[in-house]
């Protein structure tokens, strides 16, 4: 279970984490994590270090993007119950990046990006992002939303992706639920 909160108030982050016991629910809130970790009921831990949430127009990004794909590598893209996939695996058929994109309405989000550390630097994350961008966009939506790694923002950044808010994650533990 997730618990995305667009607005972070302190008494809610602290009713949800002292309710909450089962290991590996996550909450995801847009404050700083030096804002949220106070807050945090016994048993919760930031996750993933900082992170941002991010957007862009999706009939922008696309064409920023370089075209060809890598020698060596191949793009795969398929759509199932309303989720596109991007895989990029290299000419023997090993993960090299990968990514996925659901469309709900006007937007897109973007989620699970990432490139074999084997293969990064190749230009791989952005032929991911091309390929999700491409699929959505045809699939009606104007703009993509993400959540970023100080890394990936990086990646975006070059992309025409801006930074909208500090995005940060903490996830339940296994252990005692504390007093």
């Amino acid at each position: 279970m997730r618990h995305v909160l667009s607005s972070a108030v302190e008494a809610t982050v602290q009713e949800i984490t002292q309710r909450t016991t089962t290991p590996g629910v996550w909450l995801k809130a847009f404050v700083p994590p030096e804002t949220l970790e106070p807050w945090l009921a016994p048993g919760w831990q930031l996750a993933g270090g900082s992170g941002y949430l991010m957007s862009a127009s999706l009939l922008v990004a696309p064409t920023q993007v370089p075209g060809p794909i890598p020698a060596g590598y191949q793009l795969t893209t398929w759509t199932r119950a309303g989720v596109t996939r991007a895989l990029v695996r290299t000419a023997d058929g090993a993960f090299a990046a990968r990514g996925q994109i659901a469309v709900t309405g006007p937007t897109a989000v973007v989620d699970q990006v990432e490139t074999d550390p084997a293969h990064q630097r190749r230009g791989l994350g952005r032929v991911v992002m091309r390929g999700l961008a491409e699929a959505a966009a045809e699939q009606g939506a104007t703009a993509g939303v993400l959540g970023a790694t100080p890394d990936g923002r990086a990646l975006y950044e070059t992309m025409g992706w801006r930074v909208l808010a500090p995005l940060t994650s903490v996830l339940r533990v296994p252990g005692p639920t504390g007093p």
